[in-house]
C-alpha cells in the first residue's frame, strides 16, 4: 500500500559522545522490515554499516527537540536520529511505526504453530555450538510444563474456590518465571552465526509469550473479580468488569528465574497480613489528632538514594514497559517497577522542601513588602535542592488515600535572627514578630517551630493537601498538589496542578504561588531529574510578584538545571531584583541598589527534621504505613519491598471497591474541600481571627 513505501535518505545518527552525530544514509525496506544504514547514498550497493530488524521495536519522538527520534530494537540496541525539520521526523516515524506494527502483527499471523519448531534454552554451547538447540520432538506444552485439564462435556463449571485462585496463581508465577528466562536467553544469543537474537521464529516465540501471559493474567484478573461477586451476590444487569490496574503490574518482571510462589495467606509474612488487614479508614477515627511536637524526635533517618546503574540490568523491564505506553498517557494507574523507588512517600517529599526553615521563618521579618517578596523568592528556590534529594530521578511512594504524614523543625532565635541580619546587608529585618495572645502567661521558649502535616485527600486524582505554621511568628503556608504524569517519548514528565497560599498574618498579606513541572530524562540508561516550566508568586495587596523560569537543557550546549527569574512591582512595572543560576546550585540575586548576593545551595545549612518514632504514629502515618517497603528497599530485597508494595495497593483498591458499592463518600482527616482546592482544618488566620474576635469581645 501507500502507506507501506520504502523510504529512504539522510539522517544524522548519534554514535558516541567522541564522535558525536554524523549523517548517515538510511533505507527502510518494508518487505524485509528492516531499517539499514550506510555511509552514503553510493555506498547503498555495498552491505550495510547496520542494520535493525524492526518486528518488536519501539519508535518513540524525544522530547529533547521537534528534529530526534529512537529506534529502539527487540534485541536491546538503538539507534538515536535526528532529521533536518520536525516534518521530516514525523514522516519518517510514522513510516517505521507502520513497519513495525505490519511486522510485529504478521510473526503471529504468518508462521505455523510451534509443535514442529520448539526451542530449549535451557542450555548453553560453546562458541562453536549454538546456545539454542532445535527439538523437533519438544512442543510448547512440554517446554512450558503445563498441563492441561480438560473438563467433562455437559458439566457446569463448579464455583471458584480461594485456595483454586492460589494455586492458579502459583502456575501462573512459574510460567512468568519461564517465560522472563527464555527472553533472557533469546536476548543474550550472539548477534551472528548459525542462530541470533533476530532469528525470525525466536521473535515470534518471544512475541507470542509476552502476549500469552498478557491474556493470562487478563483472565486471571477477571476471575478475581467474578470470585468476589459471587461471594457478594451477583453482578447487576448492565455491570461491565473494568481493569482496575495495567494488565501486567512490571515489578514480576524483576524475579528472573525463579518461580515466584503466592502461599496461602496463612504463609504470607506478618508484616503483609498486617497490612492487608487494617480496616477500612473510614471506619477508623478520622478525627482530627493534635500532634504533640514534643513527642517529636530529630530524625536520624538519612536514606541516600543509591545510583541507578541497576537500571542497564532491567533494560528488558523498561522496554516491555515503553511497548505498553503511548506518547501522552497518563501514567496514574501504572505500576511502575520498584526498584526505582525513593525510599519516601511522596508527602514526606513536601515536607523535606521545608529543609531551610531559618529562611522560610525569616520572610515576614522583612522591612518592607519589597523585601518581603524577595525573601519569599530566595526562600522558594532554595527548597527544591533538598526536597529532591538531588538529581537521580527516583520516585517517591505514591501515597494511599488518607495517609497523612507529621513533622516539625525548631530553629534557635538566635540563629533565625543571625542569619535574617546577615544574609543580606541591603535587606535587614526592623519589625519584631509580637507572639500570639493565648501563649502569653507561659515561659517562652528560645526557638521557634514550625509544624508541618500532609494528608492525601483523594486517589483519582491523586491529590495531596500540606499546610505549614510558625505561630510565634504569625505566619502559615497552606497547598494541595495534584500530580499528574506523562509519558513523553524518552522521559516522563509531572505536572504539579495545583496552588499553595503563604499567610504572613502581622502584614495582613498573602502569597499565591504555584509549581514547576518535574521531568525523568534518559529513563533508559540513567533516569536524571530536571525542573521545567514558567512559576509566578502573587501578593495583590502589596502588588509585587514574581515570574520564575525554570529552564530545561537544550538539545545543544546549554546549562543543566537552569532557573532565571525578576521581582517587580506592578503598579510601576519596575524590576527591583533579578536572580539566576543553577537550582541545585549556586543562584545569584541582583538588586535594584546595584548589590549582588550568592546562594551557595550545597553549603546552605539543612534543619533535620522531627517526627514521632514509628511506635506512637498512626497506622495511616506515611512512615509507619510503608515501613516494610522501606526496610526491604534498606536490605536491597527488590521482590520482598515489592510484595509488601503490592499488599498496600490491593488493599486500597479494596476499599474503595467496596465504598463504590456502599456508596460511602471519603472522609477527610485535615484538610477540607474549598472550591477547587483543600484547606486546612484549623489554620493559623482562623485562630487568631478568633483569638482577636474574642478580645474585642472582652474588652
Amino acid at each position: 500500500s501507500d502507506h507501506m513505501e520504502n523510504i529512504c535518505g539522510y539522517l544524522m545518527k548519534y554514535t558516541n559522545l567522541v564522535t558525536g552525530w554524523q549523517y548517515r544514509y538510511f533505507v527502510l525496506n518494508n518487505d524485509a522490515g528492516l531499517l539499514e544504514y550506510f555511509v552514503n547514498e553510493q555506498s547503498r550497493h555495498l552491505k550495510p554499516r547496520g542494520t535493525l530488524q524492526l518486528a518488536g521495536a519501539v519508535i518513540s519522538p524525544s522530547d529533547e527537540d521537534s528534529h530526534t527520534f529512537t529506534v529502539n530494537a527487540a534485541s536491546g540496541e538503538q539507534y538515536k536520529l535526528r532529521a533536518t525539520d520536525a516534518k521530516e521526523r514525523q514522516h519518517w516515524v510514522s513510516r517505521l511505526q507502520i513497519c513495525t506494527q505490519h511486522h510485529t502483527e504478521a510473526i503471529g499471523k504468518n508462521n505455523p504453530p510451534l509443535k514442529s519448531r520448539s526451542f530449549s534454552l535451557a542450555s548453553q554451547g560453546s562458541a562453536n555450538s549454538p546456545g539454542v538447540q532445535r527439538r523437533p520432538s519438544q512442543n510448547a506444552v512440554s517446554f512450558f510444563n503445563v498441563g492441561h485439564h480438560r473438563l467433562p462435556t455437559g458439566k457446569r463449571v463448579p464455583i471458584m474456590q480461594p485456595d483454586h485462585l492460589v494455586d492458579v496463581r502459583e502456575m501462573m508465577s512459574q510460567a512468568e518465571g519461564q517465560q522472563r528466562d527464555l527472553i533472557r536467553s533469546i536476548e543474550c544469543l550472539p548477534a551472528s552465526g548459525h542462530l541470533t537474537s533476530l532469528d525470525q521464529d525466536l521473535l515470534m516465540l518471544k512475541a507470542t509469550s509476552m502476549a500469552t501471559m498478557n491474556c493470562l493474567n487478563d483472565c486471571f484478573h477477571i476471575l478475581q473479580l467474578q470470585h468476589a461477586s459471587q461471594q457478594k451476590g451477583s453482578l447487576p444487569a448492565g455491570t461491565t468488569i473494568s481493569w482496575l490496574e495495567p494488565k501486567i503490574s512490571l515489578a514480576n518482571h524483576f524475579k528472573n528465574g525463579a518461580a515466584q510462589n503466592f502461599p496461602a495467606e496463612i504463609n504470607k509474612p506478618a508484616s503483609v497480613r498486617e497490612e492487608q488487614s487494617i480496616a477500612e479508614p473510614c471506619q477508623l477515627t478520622r478525627e482530627p489528632e493534635e500532634i504533640n511536637p514534643d513527642e517529636e524526635l530529630e530524625d536520624l533517618c538519612d536514606d541516600k538514594e543509591d545510583d541507578l546503574g541497576a537500571v542497564e540490568e532491567q533494560r528488558s523491564v523498561i522496554l516491555h514497559l515503553l511497548s505498553q505506553l503511548k506518547l501522552g498517557m497518563d501514567l496514574t494507574r501504572v505500576v511502575l517497577p520498584t526498584f526505582i523507588l525513593e525510599k519516601r512517600s511522596l508527602l514526606e517529599m513536601y515536607a523535606d522542601f521545608m529543609s531551610h526553615p531559618d529562611l522560610f521563618i525569616a520572610i515576614t521579618s522583612g522591612s518592607g513588602p519589597e523585601e518581603r517578596m524577595i525573601r519569599f523568592v530566595e526562600y522558594y528556590l532554595t527548597s527544591f535542592h533538598e526536597g529532591r534529594k538531588g538529581a537521580i530521578a527516583k520516585k517517591p511512594y505514591n501515597p494511599i488515600i488518607g495517609e497523612t504524614f507529621h513533622c516539625s523543625w525548631r530553629m534557635p532565635k538566635s540563629s533565625v535572627a543571625t542569619d535574617a541580619g546577615t544574609s543580606s546587608s541591603a535587606h535587614s529585618p526592623s519589625e519584631q514578630v509580637t507572639l500570639p495572645k493565648d501563649a502569653e502567661g507561659q515561659a517562652e521558649p528560645d526557638y521557634y517551630t514550625v509544624k508541618f502535616v500532609a494528608e492525601q485527600v483523594s486517589h483519582h486524582p491523586p491529590v495531596s493537601g500540606f499546610y505549614a505554621e510558625c505561630v510565634e511568628r504569625n505566619m502559615c503556608v497552606n497547598a494541595h498538589v495534584w500530580t499528574k504524569s506523562k509519558f513523553l517519548g524518552m522521559s516522563i514528565g509531572v505536572t504539579m496542578v495545583g496552588e499553595g497560599v503563604l499567610h504572613l498574618l502581622e502584614h495582613g498579606e498573602e502569597y499565591t504561588f504555584s509549581l514547576p513541572c518535574a521531568y525523568a530524562r534518559s529513563i533508559l540508561t540513567v533516569p536524571w531529574v530536571e525542573l521545567g516550566g514558567k512559576v509566578n508568586i502573587n501578593c495583590a495587596k502589596t502588588g509585587y510578584s514574581a515570574s520564575i523560569n525554570f529552564h530545561t537543557k537544550p538539545f545543544y550546549g546549554g546549562k543543566l538545571h537552569r532557573v532565571t527569574g525578576e521581582v517587580k512591582q506592578n503598579m510601576t512595572n519596575t524590576v527591583v531584583c533579578r536572580v539566576q543560576g543553577e537550582w541545585n546550585s549556586v543562584l545569584e540575586f541582583t538588586y535594584s541598589n546595584g548589590e549582588t548576593k550568592y546562594v551557595d545551595l550545597t553549603k546552605l545549612s539543612v534543619t533535620r527534621k522531627r517526627v514521632r518514632p514509628l511506635e506512637k504514629q498512626g497506622p495511616f502515618e506515611s512512615r509507619r504505613l510503608w515501613q516494610h517497603v522501606t526496610e526491604s528497599l534498606r536490605d536491597g530485597d527488590i521482590d520482598k519491598a515489592t510484595e509488601h508494595k503490592r499488599a498496600l495497593e490491593e488493599r486500597q483498591r479494596n476499599e474503595e471497591r467496596l465504598r463504590a458499592e456502599t456508596e460511602t463518600p471519603w472522609c477527610t482527616k485535615y484538610f477540607l474541600k474549598d472550591g477547587d482546592g483543600w484547606v486546612y482544618h484549623k489554620p493559623l488566620w482562623k485562630t487568631v481571627s478568633a483569638a482577636q474576635t474574642q478580645q474585642t469581645d472582652s474588652n
